[in-house]
């Protein structure tokens, strides 16, 4: 977990020790310690909630630059559907497409075209009935890594198939081999993104050993140089659009559901409603359901921190465009599920939040927290520097912080040692002034 990498970072030199960031953070990975977030490393799923919340813009995330493709002989493009919903006016896929070229890609593979694959295949998997259910998507890097951490008991839920960027990387990467001739070492394949937690997914992959895309460049950061090479196209595109409704539709929220075809299934966007969607889950009250769909940012993937886009407004733009095209252009040769689809290993619990290695030390770590946490006011108030009189507690026993942290306990404090105070003014006798001698009497 300490080898991890984040996309999401903190510039200490805008932070201004608020506690917005550590009262929304989903897994508590967040602390203000010396007046200054710090982000606990082994904690962070990448989720961008801090970056939307942080008044002061001390969150950010880090794609890979756009001059990074430089390193390749050719460049392939990954736009994710999402992308095509920040232009207003568009009627035309093809218009994105052909203006990816001409701002120095060689050529452009849909992202829609590996969802499309992978819709296929969720369908062929879920039909064997080898997973319990509801099977819970995998799309969402994210939610996979909420799961790891919090919802343990889940993991064997969790869809074990590559998400459709990964897909469509494999599948770039084949065809331009066949048509170039060149290596696949000499073939970069970037992926245009909306999400911070996609730039984490290409360096530390969840579910298989290396990831097929060579980089992540972000929506926002790609989106000036695109509008102007699209507006000098002047109708004059390339045919270069191979995907339908079904892939288009994983932009938004319950696009990838709708893809499966079935009625019974639940989609949830927003990392609070996801986490209550888990916890009913956990508690075994959601089994009625086939599927579920879970996305960490709001609205889906159009709500990405990457994005220029309102989400809702991406949404709808997306939604007219996808009225013309056609259900689905990909589709699965064969009965089975080809094995470059699937994980090469299983989803497993990382034990991040737990207090000690050791089972019998983490319980008696944990009643030491307990009742550390029951002298405190119980107020969650984050002026400690924790998320919640019960993080404080935690951290107390870890060593990573004091009791006097809280301020009310320090308030406690200081009235009590003013009370003695009093207390001893009111012994101690006040000191006679004897006559020196040689004066009058």
């Amino acid at each position: 977990m300490d080898r991890f990498f984040h996309s999401v970072t903190l510039d200490k030199d805008k932070c201004k020790g608020c506690t917005n960031c550590i009262k929304r953070c989903p897994t508590e990975a967040i602390r203000v310690r010396g007046g200054k977030a710090v982000i606990m490393s082994e904690r962070c799923i990448d989720c961008s909630v801090c970056i939307r919340v942080c008044p002061y813009h001390a969150k950010k995330a880090r794609p890979d630059p756009i001059e990074s493709i430089e390193k390749f002989k050719y460049k392939i493009a990954l736009p994710a559907p999402t992308l095509y919903g920040q232009f207003n006016n568009l009627d035309d896929i093809d218009t994105v497409l052909t203006g990816l070229k001409k701002i120095g890609f060689d050529h452009v593979f849909e992202v829609s075209r590996g969802a499309e694959i992978i819709s296929e295949a969720t369908r062929r998997v879920m039909s064997e009935g080898k997973i319990p259910k509801p099977v819970i998507s995998s799309a969402c890097p994210a939610v996979v890594r909420l799961i790891r951490v919090r919802f343990p008991d889940l993991c064997e839920n969790v869809l074990p198939l590559k998400a459709p960027m990964e897909t469509a990387a494999i599948m770039a990467k084949r065809e331009a081999h066949e048509q170039t001739g060149l290596p696949l070492s000499d073939i970069g394949v970037f992926f245009i993104t909306p999400c911070a937690a996609k730039v984490t997914d290409i360096k530390m992959p969840i579910g298989i050993e290396h990831s097929a895309v060579d980089g992540a460049i972000a929506i926002s950061d790609i989106y000036p140089a695109l509008v102007g090479a699209m507006n000098k196209l002047d109708g004059h595109t390339e045919s270069l659009s191979h995907s339908g409704i079904i892939g288009v539709g994983w932009a938004g929220i319950g696009g990838e559901s709708a893809a499966l075809l079935n009625e019974q299934y639940l989609a949830a966007d927003g990392i609070e409603n996801v986490i209550k969607v888990l916890e009913e889950l956990e508690d075994e009250r959601l089994s009625e359901l086939d599927f579920i769909e879970l996305n960490a940012c709001p609205g889906g993937c159009v709500g990405g921190v990457f994005t220029v886009e309102n989400p809702y407004v991406a949404r709808a733009r997306i939604q007219k465009l996808r009225k013309y095209l056609p259900v689905s252009c990909n589709h699965l040769s064969g009965e089975a599920v080809p094995s470059q689809l699937k994980w090469t290993s299983e989803l497993e619990f990382a034990p991040v939040l737990n207090l000690a290695d050791n089972v019998v030390e983490a319980m008696e770590r944990m009643t030491q927290a307990q009742g550390i946490a029951e002298s405190l006011p119980g107020l969650d108030c984050g002026s400690c520097g924790a998320p919640s009189c019960r993080a404080l507690a935690e951290d107390i026993v870890l060593g990573q912080a004091k009791e006097s942290d809280c301020i009310f306990k320090m308030r406690e404090r200081i009235q009590s040692i003013a009370n003695q105070l009093t207390e001893i003014e009111g012994y101690v006798p006040h000191p006679s002034i004897s006559p020196k001698e040689g004066d009058s009497q």
